[in-house]
């Protein structure tokens, strides 16, 4: 298992709440990236600590198949200044799996989201607090790109 702590760090982003029921996350999920990109969010967020992307699932009610909260995002170094239609999120220390997304996005993130899911033993361990993708350098790197994602697990 590659599980590895990460200390304590923000976010503030745009949001939606969805469930994977009947795809409706793959819906609403898309539709935020729409409105990140084409209103140029990351511009509009302050404080960031760098330029990359988070998406954070979190605010879960259940487990996966239940309602949950999909932030799309950049890292900040405080939560001061949340812009109007903003959300903030602290993201607490905690133990994380990370998984590596290879090859043209988004579908190698669902891919591995269709893996997490389907790994019962790791269910198991969800501790479904937050949990998040990285999109750095390397996600526009077309049939090559690279996303990080890691899902809190109990320690």
């Amino acid at each position: 298992m590659n599980n590895q702590t990460i200390q304590k760090f923000y976010v503030i982003g745009i949001s939606t709440r969805t469930t994977n029921a009947n795809g409706q996350s793959a819906k609403d999920i898309e539709a935020l990236w729409g409105k990140f990109w084409g209103e140029e969010i990351q511009k509009q967020i302050p404080n960031n600590a760098s330029d990359e992307i988070y998406a954070v699932y979190t605010d879960y009610e259940t487990d996966f198949t239940g309602l949950y909260t999909t932030i799309v995002g950049l890292p900040v170094t405080s939560l001061e200044n949340i812009p109007k239609g903003f959300i903030g999120i602290t993201i607490e220390t905690s133990l994380y799996q990370k998984f590596v997304s290879k090859g043209k996005m988004p579908e190698a993130v669902l891919n591995t989201w269709l893996e997490i899911w389907e790994n019962k033993e790791l269910n198991l361990k969800r501790a479904y607090k937050a949990d998040f993708t990285i999109h750095g350098k390397k996600y526009y790197d077309g049939d090559n790109a690279e996303v990080e994602t890691f899902i809190s697990v109990k320690e």
